[in-house]
């Protein structure tokens, strides 16, 4: 069991009276300045799930925010989302908060907590590496030839849900993760970190992560596709490769499906 430092698990600390009050706020924001969707709610399976997602947004994500609005809206707040997260968000005095809403730190013992209890734990596989991919290749999966998720949905006996986004790498304009800048600059070893982002947006312009642009309001719809039965479609001993394969080829379908539907960037 994963605990904070007073000793609570940190599933124990989700508060769903102060996550109904952040929704309340967020949802106005994000449905008038994103024109957030999310489809395909429908067919969520019941009990736990694993969301599988890109990640989009660079250092102003909003596949997490705009995936709760909607899914506590259809579900109500006593089946918690819980996002895997890094530690450097939980640093500061805004920690409290994130683990109150249901963020909790990427680690396995903290994912099967959570799917055990029953509750929808969301995590990007591509983490940074995926969020700051380039616009030209906004349309791409690409989690970096990371696998764990599969194990985690293994061990834990519960469905994988895919989920793609589209138009998070619309508001600015991404130019390059800068992992040659990041080696050359030492970042790895001061930050563990990579990549070393950079960007064109509004008011700042070319940006190196800082100073951080402001996210332009691009149109960002979400597609919760077909849960994907482990046991039942790869067998009771399945192969991780094969199943981070399909689980990729599924998604990258959904997204060119998405991007076909849209006409202009930003405006959607």
């Amino acid at each position: 069991m994963s605990d904070t430092d007073n000793g609570e698990p940190e599933i124990g600390k989700y508060d769903p009276g102060l996550t109904q009050r952040l929704m309340s706020v967020m949802r106005p924001v994000l449905k008038t300045y994103f024109r957030a969707e999310v489809r395909g709610l429908d067919s969520f399976p019941p009990g736990g799930a694993l969301v599988v997602g890109n990640h989009s947004g660079g250092m102003f994500p909003m596949d997490v925010p705009i995936f709760s609005v909607h899914f506590y809206e259809k579900f109500g707040y006593d089946r918690p989302v819980y996002t895997l997260s890094h530690d450097i968000l939980f640093m500061g005095l805004t920690g409290s908060l994130f683990r109150r809403t249901g963020y909790i730190r990427a680690n396995r013992e903290n994912a099967a907590e959570a799917l055990r209890s029953g509750g929808v734990v969301v995590v990007f596989p591509g983490g940074d590496y995926d969020a700051y991919r380039p616009t030209t290749a906004e349309n791409v999966i690409d989690f970096n030839g990371r696998k764990g998720y599969v194990r985690t949905a293994i061990e834990a006996g519960v469905p994988i849900v895919p989920a793609v986004s589209i138009g998070g790498q619309e508001t600015q304009l991404y130019l390059s993760r800068g992992t040659w800048l990041a080696e050359r600059l030492g970042i790895k070893r001061l930050l563990r970190s990579d990549i070393l982002p950079l960007s064109f947006g509004f008011p700042f312009g070319l940006s190196a992560a800082i100073p951080p642009n402001l996210p332009l309001p691009a149109k960002i719809v979400t597609q919760v596709l077909e849960p994907i039965d482990i046991a039942a479609q790869f067998g009771d001993d399945p192969d991780v490769d094969k199943v981070d394969e399909h689980v990729r080829s599924v998604m990258q379908q959904g997204l060119n499906e998405l991007a076909a539907q849209r006409r202009f960037p930003i405006l959607g």
